[in-house]
């Protein structure tokens, strides 16, 4: 990202509809509520809460928050959808259709962390609740970027949710890395062995369509191979098989477990070239936008061609939990992969960028990928990553692990004019971990560089541990009072694929291969 935000603080009390609701004994509401980022308007919102309620414990007052921020987010979703024949021009357009997807994407959120029929764990509340809100920060950067801010984004902009989604974050249930299992043959005991045995197996997955652009498949297009899965029946894997050949496309994949398999990297390739500088936003600029749960990318690259001069152009963008993408490459400049928001995981990728080009406020674990910094344009610096954590209470961050990190054909003849960096603090509280990782000669010795001066330089959280190479000496690095050395492995357990994206209990049924540990 190229483009910092203040945060817009605009106390605005929205009155629902509704009777004053009889409420619990004020302690009780100051005991908790004094727990949270914003103890007043906490207080504020309970006591005129339209709805009655009993409250006995920690989770049902966590509960009401998260209704009461569900009933602003439906009201303010409401207003933003007649907004647009406020728009004046097409940059104004294009923000507020982001922010119309965006507050969807949020009411979701936070409907499943308070749904009945949902069984979902801490680390799941944690997840989407972060997700809802980015999803409001994103809301905001599109005008941002665009240059619009004058006139639409004050109508929209409501700091009451983001306060009050803050505040669901902080009355967290203890820990939430997920309960220890056991294992047999690297998979959970509850997994029938009949499906261990399937997923040991090294047969070509069956798939039920296939798209080639000589005509020997079902369709000649991805597009309509994802339009015949929107019509099956049921939620199931859906396995489209995308046989080599170069797919100039721009994708939405709103679906969940759907399954794209390609010929390899080097074979199968999505290119598009939407971009910042074409007046599109960063988070609509994707070559593919994956949204739908459960997705599976193997053996593809994602490639945008919008070029540098064009500055934020996305390769590919995942908003999607639980998504995974094995043996990928990802191609572009500024700002290739945007690791957007839920629980990720990378094995076996490449991934090829100049300025902040892994990116984005999920919990991600990138693990034996190769990273490559490309020459930038002149005067620029590389930056692998820019993480973009808005909270503290967030469980998202960028963990970078076993991979290697190293210049691009092009960037090597010139590798003295550049300096490239790990990473750089584009939001308060970003957050990026490299671990038991290859630094090449291209890395500053500071390591890290700075967003805007002293900005978030106490608070964010960038560590390494235990790195090698020539790059990997810690002597040299930032000063700063977020960054540190971590020097056992207990101190980075916490950012395993097991502990930080809950990894063992849902990674083994994908088939792709993982290191729980270190």
């Amino acid at each position: 990202m190229a483009t910092n935000l203040m945060p817009f603080v605009l106390l605005i009390f929205i009155a629902l509809p509704g009777a004053l609701s009889i409420v619990p004994p004020g302690d009780l509401i100051n005991q908790w509520c004094d727990q949270t980022p914003f103890p007043d308007q906490c207080k504020h919102f309970i006591i005129n809460n339209p709805h009655h309620f009993d409250l006995n414990k920690k989770s049902d007052f966590r509960r009401i928050v998260i209704e009461i921020a569900l009933e602003h987010a439906k009201h303010v979703d409401t207003f933003i959808k007649g907004l647009g024949s406020e728009c004046r021009n097409k940059n104004e357009s294009a923000a507020w259709s982001d922010c119309l997807k965006l507050y969807q994407s949020t009411i979701n959120q936070l409907n499943k962390t308070i749904d009945p029929n949902t069984n979902c764990t801490e680390d799941d509340t944690q997840t989407w609740l972060s997700s809802a809100l980015t999803n409001l920060e994103t809301c905001r950067t599109g005008f941002i970027e665009l240059g619009v801010i004058d006139h639409v984004l004050p109508l929209i902009s409501n700091n009451n949710i983001s306060q009050l989604i803050c505040n669901t974050l902080a009355l967290k249930n203890g820990s939430t890395t997920t309960m220890k299992q056991n294992y047999k043959e690297g998979f959970p005991t509850w997994l029938p062995p009949g499906d261990r045995r399937k997923l040991l197996q090294a047969t070509p997955i069956t798939p039920n369509a296939v798209v080639a652009q000589d005509g020997s498949g079902n369709y000649r297009t991805i597009k309509a191979a994802l339009d015949a899965a929107a019509a099956r029946s049921g939620e199931g894997r859906y396995v489209i098989h995308i046989k080599g050949g170069v797919y100039q496309e721009n994708l939405e994949i709103e679906m969940n477990n759907i399954m794209l398999v390609g010929d390899g990297l080097r074979y199968t390739i999505i290119t598009g070239s939407r971009s910042v500088g074409g007046g599109s936003t960063t988070f609509n600029s994707g070559t593919v936008i994956v949204t739908g749960d459960g997705f599976i990318a193997q053996g593809i690259t994602f490639r945008n061609t919008a070029g540098p001069e064009n500055h934020q152009a996305v390769a590919l963008r995942s908003s999607a939990d639980l998504s995974v993408f094995y043996r990928c490459g990802f191609e572009g400049y500024q700002d290739t992969l945007y690791v957007h928001s839920q629980r990720q995981f990378y094995k076996e990728c490449y991934i090829y960028g100049t300025v902040d080009f892994i990116f984005g406020n999920s919990a991600v674990v990138l693990q034996n990928c190769m990273i490559f910094a490309r020459r930038p344009m002149d005067n620029q610096k590389n930056v692998v990553t820019a993480q973009g954590r808005t909270d503290p209470n967030q469980n998202t961050g960028i963990v970078i692990h076993n991979s290697r990190i190293m210049a691009s054909a092009d960037l090597v003849p010139v590798l003295n004019t550049f300096k490239s960096f790990l990473g750089r603090p584009w939001k308060l509280y970003s957050r990026t971990i490299v671990m038991q990782t290859f630094l090449d000669t291209l890395i500053d010795p500071a390591g890290w560089l700075e967003w805007d001066g002293n900005f978030a330089l106490d608070t964010l959280d960038y560590g390494e541990f235990n790195n090698f190479g020539p790059s990997s000496s810690t002597t040299g690095r930032v000063k700063w009072g977020g960054y540190r050395v971590i020097t056992s492995a207990a101190g980075v357990s916490e950012f395993t694929v097991a502990n930080f994206i809950a990894g063992r209990s849902w990674l083994p049924t994908t088939s792709v291969p993982f290191t729980a540990g270190l």
